[in-house]
């Protein structure tokens, strides 16, 4: 494609996509619950501010999350906290799909969802200084050197996360690779607007779950690295312009 991209994202000069969009096999159950429930959940992409106390009903902490898979950590989260509101970007369809169904047979009210290009998403739908919370939860790890220029937690985009959060609204990854963690806190570090909360890596908070797959790793000795950060409450934002320029 030229200028569309395949998930209705606009091609941009030197946009480094950090994600691939694979053919994955969308199960009926997927596809059924995916056509059922977007049109109650989902949140079409617009090139403009969208109110998230419209988009929820209700006037609540917000939580972003970028790229929740197939979804079970976000259903379990909301559903551990229904005095917050959950919007999740995902660009897979399989994936959309699976927390369409969860969110139904959970009976959800505070998750939506956004299927389209994070930073597209961050830049364009969300105001600045609007979020109480970002996670970002086992982002892809593009763990070939030649690629990490893909890997999501970059400095352009960490300081656009962080304008998009409230003063004190925080910032959680996460992630099994250990270089791509180190990455993480190095960048993290180094962004004027957010502090660490913990002198380097960061216990598990409570309320991330752990999934199957992150039991069974550690349970073989793999290691999983926390980082959450939180926005200076005395922080001065830098200029919107000056953001969009760096952007990849």
């Amino acid at each position: 494609m030229d200028d569309q991209q395949a998930d209705g994202s606009v091609a941009r000069p030197g946009h480094i996509r950090s994600f691939v969009l694979r053919q994955g096999r969308v199960s009926a159950a997927q596809q059924r619950y995916r056509e059922a429930m977007m049109g109650r959940i989902g949140v079409p992409y617009v090139a403009a501010p969208v109110d998230l106390d419209e988009v929820f009903g209700r006037a609540a902490p917000q939580i972003l999350e970028i790229g929740f898979g197939m979804g079970e950590t976000s259903a379990a989260i909301a559903a551990r906290h229904p005095e917050q509101d959950y919007l999740g970007i995902e660009v897979h369809t399989p994936g959309v799909g699976s927390l369409c169904k969860l969110v139904a047979e959970m009976g959800l009210a505070n998750q939506r969802i956004i299927q389209h290009d994070a930073v597209e998403v961050l830049r364009e739908m969300i105001a600045p200084a609007t979020l109480a919370g970002i996670h970002i939860f086992f982002p892809d790890p593009w763990p070939k050197k030649r690629h990490h220029k893909r890997r999501l937690l970059q400095p352009a985009l960490v300081s656009l996360l962080a304008s998009r959060l409230r003063p004190g609204g925080y910032l959680h990854s996460a992630t099994d690779w250990q270089d791509y963690a180190e990455q993480m806190l190095s960048v993290l570090s180094s962004e004027a607007l957010l502090e660490n909360t913990a002198p380097g890596f960061s216990p598990r908070p409570d309320y991330r779950p752990q999934t199957k797959f992150e039991q069974r790793g550690l349970r073989l000795g793999h290691g999983v690295w926390d980082l959450v950060f939180r926005r200076r409450i005395d922080s001065i934002d830098k200029s919107e312009s000056n953001r969009q320029n760096q952007l990849p």
